[in-house]
């Protein structure tokens, strides 16, 4: 399974109205550490296949949806289910921390 492109326009359907937890990482093409994560948003895309859907949503190009989830820091990993925030991390993670995170919240 490959990573869902997020957008304003299309968050509500991906990810408030998903019947499946959504993994939001929230990204910028001038972060570093937003990079860094982006092999490990694929990696889990994949591995998760079926239990979670992992999206990337640009912060810079999407600029209504960034300031309703109060973004501070990038990269923002934001993990929801049924339309409501569970978990939220900022800034990067290695592989061992991301799977910990997820899997304590699906």
């Amino acid at each position: 399974m490959s990573v869902a492109h997020l957008t304003d326009a299309n968050f509500q359907a991906q990810v408030t109205d998903s019947p499946k937890p959504v993994l939001v990482d929230v990204w910028a093409e001038w972060c570093g550490p937003c990079r860094l994560m982006a092999p490990m948003m694929e990696w889990l895309a994949t591995e998760y296949t079926g239990r979670l859907v992992v999206g990337k949503l640009e912060a810079d190009a999407n600029p209504a949806i960034r300031d309703c989830l109060q973004i501070q820091g990038l990269p923002a990993l934001i993990l929801f289910r049924n339309g409501k925030e569970l978990a939220r991390h900022e800034g990067a993670m290695a592989k061992p921390q991301l799977m910990a995170f997820v899997d304590a919240h699906i």
